[in-house]
């Protein structure tokens, strides 16, 4: 695996409107020190507060000499928007191009705060049940846009005195078509001289991109994998996501026993519940016996309807647990999944999409 310097020698995170650094980019962090002939100890400092402890912006670079020539945002905040009925918060944020992209707090009931983070604006998927898939062809976020929605969120829960405990890779895009600012940024997250975050603590869900599932496990073999399965039926799960015709369902089972074999540890499965689609006595059945021998734990999500597919409904309470019960009677670890965030425009780009369409309208 490549070290972070390696890694972040091309780092494609820079404002290339401007002349300064980028706080992500280590190596032209080095260079502004050696320029500015600092001591190592006040870069160290400086990451400390910044991206570990996530003071504000002022207080963490307020011993910094070379704070002039260093850019700690890529992203401008558009828009915040609070739940009325539970924690989440979603922020919508712009681009240096204009676009906007969705970063999704949730804090838990429990106590514990997870931050949705999103690697593109649009989704070239084009799953059926999805928001951000409407949109259209994706563009890939760079890896300083993705790493300034953790340190922004960071900052935020800092000033409610909560810490961000965890970053799952299931906002806009899918971070598989994104691969190698996917990879930069896992690096930069679990970099000791970074962000020095647990891999643990980190999980990527994709809708099956079965050789860069396989990559991920290689170079990151703590980090945490989740797989958007939904339906192990061919023509049920092609009519839901589309790319199941470029990457099928046998070539994702034997991507999952080779992850298995790399990880040895448990793979989420994600099954959305969706009546009358998937959520059958035959539906649950079927996928106990396409699962068996693999080292996976399934989540049953509770589906969220969007303006534009009003064809798909959510299963109600009851088929939910009847299809969880079945599952692990079965032997399957399974969890229910609660939604948060239903009076935000829950839906993964929902937002976004609506303010769009009300800036251009408003031209």
């Amino acid at each position: 695996m490549k070290s972070v310097d390696g890694y972040l020698s091309g780092f494609k995170g820079v404002n290339t409107l401007t002349d300064v650094t980028s706080i992500f980019d280590n190596t032209a962090v080095e260079r502004l020190r050696r320029s500015l002939r600092l001591d190592p100890q006040l870069v160290r400092v400086l990451r400390n507060r910044l991206l570990k402890k996530f003071e504000s912006d002022e207080a963490g670079m307020a011993d910094f000499p070379g704070r002039d020539q260093l850019q700690l945002h890529v992203l401008e905040q558009f828009r915040r928007v609070d739940s009325s009925i539970d924690g989440a918060t979603k922020l919508l944020l712009k681009t240096v191009t204009g676009m906007l992209i969705e970063a999704v707090v949730l804090r838990i009931a429990s106590g514990r705060t997870t931050l949705c983070v999103s690697s593109q604006v649009g989704c070239a998927a084009a799953c059926d049940f999805c928001a951000t898939g409407k949109m259209g062809i994706a563009q890939n976020l760079s890896s300083a846009e993705i790493l300034d929605q953790v340190l922004q969120v960071g900052q935020l829960l800092a000033c409610e005195e909560r810490r961000l405990d965890n970053i799952v890779f299931m906002g806009m895009g899918e971070p598989f078509h994104n691969e190698e600012n996917l990879y930069d940024v896992l690096t930069v997250l679990t970099s000791p001289q970074m962000f020095a975050r647990s891999p643990h603590s980190i999980l990527v869900s994709t809708v099956g991109i079965p050789d860069a599932m396989v990559r991920c496990a290689e170079r990151f073999p703590n980090i945490n994998l989740a797989l958007s399965l939904h339906s192990v039926n061919v023509a049920t799960r092609l009519k839901l996501i589309p790319l199941t015709q470029r990457h099928s369902l046998d070539e994702l089972h034997r991507a999952i026993r080779e992850i298995n074999r790399l990880q040895r540890r448990e793979l989420m499965i994600e099954y959305l519940m969706l009546a009358g689609e998937n959520d059958a006595v035959h539906d649950a059945r079927d996928l106990t016996r396409w699962l068996d021998g693999l080292n996976v734990h399934v989540n049953l999500i509770p589906y969220n309807p969007i303006d534009d597919t009003p064809h798909l409904q959510g299963s109600d309470r009851e088929t939910i647990d009847t299809f969880a019960t079945q599952l692990k009677t079965s032997g399957l670890k399974t969890t229910v999944r609660y939604s948060l965030g239903n009076d935000i425009a829950a839906a993964c780009g929902q937002l976004v999409r609506k303010e769009n369409r009300q800036r251009f309208d408003a031209r």
